[in-house]
């Protein structure tokens, strides 16, 4: 069996790398380091939790080993798709670099930028970055790409989903042609294979695992839900953490604001969950998952974000609220747990809105999960259930309150006690020289009249309606009825 030892990897790193609990490599580490160690450019293809972070970062501190920064020219960059997975990076710099004198800086967004460019301005050997916050600085002339010797393309499929390989693109033509590439994939969709087609001089190819295949170290089960209120997911899920022996876990929903009211749900019922996605503050971030990596927090509530950026390997169980709309993510979403030969569980809910993007992630797997069978009380679901369906949200709340406002009927609007207050409170009449007699001073009711253009009159069958108090009448938009407490 390979050992770290048999790589030519030199005393200091091994040292450091000894201390971290490992003496044997993975695969992708076996075959990457010491071909990283030559100078080729490699072509990495492996899954998340294969080891990719000390597949490049271990070759890189020998390589920087020798040499000096200096003032806003780093010697190599590391590229990230999201800012978790870059402090992940940043962390395991830390601990492999320990015994050398080599610096390194985070950039990425969220964070004071002030902190960053005064490291910058100190000199540095690696960057760690995000693709916009380091085209942020470059574009500010903090930092100058052109004595980069080295640079690493992670996860660079979730890079294509996220939409930065023309940031990618650029940065590459930013470096000069000499540098040494290291690239790496879970997955080669041809925009992938295009790019590393233009900017990588014959790489060698490391293939050590086919693409988009699950670890056979995790048992996946599917719930199914038969109903079509999402409601009947969240009970469903609540039933089946009670049956499960949870030390930690994550569960996985396909939209923001999914997490978001997931988490409530859990939280509200006495279970110990937090969530995480790309909207909440970045501080907030790195404290949910510090909590979680620490074991203070049992259930971490997550958006596809985060499916490529946790590097926690001792997850137990991995729960997708959801079927995935890309079955890829599906993959990534359940490779969070079984990770270092450990074992994990996975499980789907699925409801009838799942069952297309079902069928495409068992298409992708080429096998079935196994049907776990689980008795759930559904009778907390209304008869006429409040949510019917999914229809997808749309992300501009101004969008969302022009079409409320334009379907409101005008008539309730201009009949609402709310909708005549604002006028009968004025206290000052007007003055005796605005007031003419060509046109006589009008009551308050006939002034709104005239100034939306019709007639004012209410109806028998508007005023036995019940009216919502409030400048809305009882079309309440969506983003006010969100604020309302939550029940479930």
């Amino acid at each position: 069996m390979t050992k770290f030892s048999d790589l030519g990897l030199s005393e200091q790193v091994l040292k450091a790398v000894a201390e971290t609990g490992y003496d044997t490599p993975t695969p992708i580490q076996e075959q990457a380091i010491p071909v990283a160690m030559t100078g080729l450019d490699i072509l990495g293809i492996a899954q998340t939790g294969t080891g990719k972070t000390a597949a490049f970062t271990l070759p890189m501190i020998e390589k920087l080993a020798a040499g000096r920064s200096r003032a806003r020219m780093p010697r190599a960059i590391v590229l990230e798709p999201t800012r978790e997975l870059a402090d992940q990076v940043a962390e395991a710099f830390e601990k492999y670099a320990k015994y050398h004198k080599l610096n390194w800086a985070l950039l990425i967004g969220g964070v004071s930028m002030a902190d960053q460019v005064a490291k910058l301005d100190k000199g540095v050997d690696v960057l760690i970055a995000t693709p916009g916050r380091l085209l942020d600085l470059f574009e500010r002339s903090k930092v100058m790409l052109n004595g980069v010797t080295m640079m690493v393309v992670d996860e660079a499929d979730r890079m294509l989903d996220m939409g930065f390989i023309p940031d990618i693109e650029r940065i590459f033509k930013l470096t000069p042609p000499t540098r040494q590439t290291l690239f790496f994939s879970a997955t080669m969709p041809p925009e992938i294979t295009r790019l590393t087609e233009a900017f990588l001089k014959n790489p060698v190819r490391i293939e050590v695992s086919r693409p988009a295949t699950t670890n056979e170290n995790i048992t996946q089960y599917v719930l199914r839900v038969p109903h079509k209120d999402v409601k009947a997911k969240r009970i469903a899920l609540r039933a089946l953490l009670k049956t499960l022996d949870i030390q930690n876990g994550i569960v996985f929903c396909n939209r923001k604001t999914d997490v978001d009211i997931v988490a409530k749900s859990l939280s509200v019922h006495g279970f110990n969950a937090a969530p995480i996605h790309g909207d909440l503050d970045q501080s907030l971030r790195m404290k949910t998952l510090d909590a979680f990596r620490k074991g203070e927090l049992t259930l971490l509530v997550a958006s596809d974000v985060a499916a490529r950026g946790l590097d926690i390997p001792a997850v137990g169980h991995v729960f997708n609220f959801d079927a995935p709309i890309h079955a890829d993510d599906y993959v990534h979403r359940i490779g969070r747990t079984g990770r270092a030969g450990r074992t994990g569980e996975t499980y789907l809910l699925l409801s009838p809105h799942d069952e297309k993007n079902y069928d495409k992630v068992v298409k992708l797997i080429k096998k079935e999960p196994a049907n776990l069978e689980l008795d759930v009380d559904y009778s907390a679901l209304n008869d006429a259930p409040r949510e019917s369906g999914r229809q997808p949200r749309r992300e501009s709340g101004k969008t969302r309150g022009r079409r409320d406002r334009d379907h409101k009927p005008k008539a309730q609007v201009e009949t609402s006690p709310a909708a005549i207050e604002p006028v009968k409170v004025e206290k000052k009449p007007k003055s005796a020289e605005i007031i003419t007699p060509a046109e006589p001073v009008t009551t308050p009711v006939e002034k709104t009249a005239r100034h939306s253009g019709r007639k004012a009159k209410t109806s028998e069958k508007s005023a036995d309606k019940p009216q919502i108090d409030g400048p809305f009448g009882d079309h309440m938009p969506a983003f006010l009825m969100r604020a309302t407490p939550f029940k479930d």
